[in-house]
């Protein structure tokens, strides 16, 4: 299947490992900056961003500000409006579905087990990629 520019959700762990240059998923983040994809985002995804990499790389909160992400063109901002609460083994995983799920987007991009459960969800449809899986898709 050929989609010519996906719109994707990413998930926060995925993200973490595309963003700095020696990162071997460095070229997730890459592809962003050269409008391959397009992101969607809620202020919640947004804050949790910003939260993990403040944490995981011991920046302070402003050094891990991310609001220059939404200058690009293929990166939206959402409201989702109704929660699915479709994942109930990690529940805060449920912003990924409903950002997906309120814009209709191809895929949720993870590396997280807890999305596997979407799979066997009829309505509302989810489609989930790991990070090869992305890999493949914008490689075609």
């Amino acid at each position: 299947m050929k989609i010519s520019k996906p719109i994707v959700i990413i998930d926060t762990n995925v993200f973490l490992v595309s963003i700095l240059p020696h990162f071997s998923y460095y070229w997730i983040y890459e592809k962003l900056l050269n409008n391959k994809y397009e992101l969607l985002l809620t202020n919640e995804i947004l804050m949790e961003y910003e939260e993990q990499i403040a944490l995981r790389y011991g920046v302070d909160k402003k050094e891990a500000e991310l609001d220059f992400l939404l200058l690009l063109p293929n990166v939206k901002r959402i409201t989702p409006f109704y929660h699915w609460n479709l994942i109930t083994a990690d529940v805060d995983d449920n912003k990924f579905v409903d950002c997906a799920v309120s814009r209709n987007a191809d895929f949720i991009v993870t590396q997280d087990k807890h999305f596997n459960v979407l799979k066997q969800i009829d309505f509302p449809r989810i489609k989930v990629l790991d990070i090869n899986g992305f890999k493949t898709l914008l490689s075609k």
